[in-house]
């Protein structure tokens, strides 16, 4: 009889947790997107991982940037990826930056940032998101507050975590 009530109870648990009104989804990260709205720019069977740490795009996604260099595309999941590879001495070509709000890849030259807001950052305790426009930049930053900067003053940031 015992035995016949703990497979019951084992049951009753297994149908409660299966019920999909009872399972709880693990909260997504910021940064993350689908992968159908990933645009992955490298080639090869790795082109889903940061070229610099291995990290992976489609989940952060939102702070990927790309270049190229020697005619090879190269996308990094963070602009600290990025700094990472400068510092091998060598001069990138093409550099872009994911636009949070389209998921585009747009020209760092058109970035506006937003530097150290409450949202996580990707391989640094200093969160860096990029922008097509300062407007857009402004409405993230009255939202997730930060502070509002160019290309080149973020790229300054990300390199103080080698420091």
């Amino acid at each position: 009889m015992l035995k016949l009530l703990t497979l019951s109870c084992v049951a009753l648990l297994f149908v409660a947790c299966s019920n999909e009104k009872n399972i709880k989804a693990k909260p997504s990260m910021f940064q993350t997107v689908s992968k159908e709205n990933a645009t992955l720019i490298q080639s090869g069977k790795d082109n889903e991982y940061c070229g610099r740490c291995g990290m992976d795009l489609v989940k952060y996604y939102k702070t990927s940037h790309s270049a190229t260099y020697e005619g090879k595309h190269y996308q990094y999941c963070s602009i600290h990826c990025l700094v990472d590879h400068l510092a091998d001495g060598i001069e990138l070509k093409n550099p872009e930056v994911v636009d949070v709000n389209s998921l585009k890849f747009i020209s760092i030259a058109n970035a506006v940032y937003v530097v150290d807001s409450n949202k996580r950052g990707t391989m640094s305790r200093i969160s860096k998101y990029a922008f097509s426009n300062e407007k857009q930049a402004k409405e993230f930053k009255a939202k997730n507050s930060g502070e509002i900067m160019d290309f080149y003053e973020a790229l300054e940031v990300a390199k103080k975590d080698f420091k």
